[in-house]
């Protein structure tokens, strides 16, 4: 049995003890309560009850039992991520490369939901334990918006607008060579790669997949792209520019360069969400929010405009 010590972040205050362990834990809600249940949770040394309400600065001691120990991710910040609008409905970060947007199989990295939990934000407990909040993923290896949900009624909605295509989802990526023509849709379906089960496909019969491209600035190897997504699937973005043969710079995954991806200094795809659009779920107002290139991004694009 292991113990663990959790101080209290200000945006736990005024939870359900079962619930804060949800957040604090990655656990499902259920499991939390079986925890409480057993009498493994002091709360400021006294044992606590699941409904109890928490005050920010006490302190949690956890003992946990190796078969839950083992499903446990504690949450840690994320250096570089920040947030670029916050109220009681949604909070969007910038995700920085490297940061996953939850918890998987597999994966021992920085997440967003981690992230946002060791931050104190409250979360909707809407959708899988592991992903609770969750409406929409950036890969790890694509920096940009995204948004989360912090009320049931914002997950409600956010969810909806998604399916119905409400939200505008804006990326610009630098892809090799130059697309003919310019501007154009790519619809072609998406599903997992028939041979390699870690890269994606356009497959007949797989998932509708619609993206919309512009060329914003032609370099003699290169092209800035911006591109407006309908759909949402897996890699879409870098699938379809594979599939039109021009590649993510740096998607080494998808069939980049890797001379061109070693001059720019890329370890990454040039992909970046810089714009993100949604009706409020609360007031219906449109939140429109914008990053800006990271700076690997930004050398890289530097260099192509250079010359090099």
């Amino acid at each position: 049995m292991t113990q663990r010590f959790l101080p209290v972040p200000d945006g736990l205050a005024g939870e359900r003890l079962d619930v804060a362990l949800t957040r604090l834990l990655g656990l499902s809600r259920t499991r939390a309560a079986d925890i409480v249940a057993d009498g493994d949770v002091l709360i400021d040394g006294r044992t606590g009850a699941k409904s109890d309400r928490l005050l920010a600065g006490s302190l949690l001691q956890v003992d946990l039992r190796e078969s839950v120990e083992a499903t446990v991710s504690l949450p840690e910040p994320v250096p570089g991520m920040t947030v670029v609008f916050d109220d009681a409905d949604v909070v969007v970060v910038d995700k920085p490369v490297g940061v996953a947007a939850h918890p998987s199989p597999g994966w021992s990295g920085p997440t967003v939901v981690g992230g946002l939990a060791a931050a104190g934000y409250r979360i909707s407990t809407s959708g899988a334990a592991e992903r609770q909040g969750i409406v929409h993923r950036l890969d790890v290896g694509t920096s940009g918006l995204m948004a989360v949900a912090k009320s049931e009624t914002a997950y409600t909605s956010l969810k909806r607008q998604f399916k119905e295509r409400t939200v505008e989802k804006v990326y610009h990526a630098v892809v090799q060579g130059h697309l003919d023509p310019l501007d154009g849709t790519v619809d072609a379906p998406i599903d997992r790669h028939p041979q390699q089960d870690y890269k994606w496909a356009v497959v007949t019969g797989g998932k509708d997949s619609v993206t919309h491209y512009d060329t914003l600035e032609a370099f003699p190897h290169a092209s800035l792209v911006e591109v407006h997504l309908e759909t949402g699937r897996t890699h879409q973005i870098r699938v379809h520019m594979s599939a039109l043969r021009h590649p993510c710079v740096g998607d080494l995954t998808y069939g980049a360069d890797p001379v061109l991806s070693k001059r720019l200094g890329l370890t990454r795809q040039w992909l970046h969400a810089v714009r993100l659009e949604f009706d409020h779920p609360a007031t219906g107002e449109r939140v429109v929010v914008t990053s800006p290139y990271p700076a690997d991004l930004e050398t890289a694009l530097e260099r192509l405009r250079s010359g090099v």
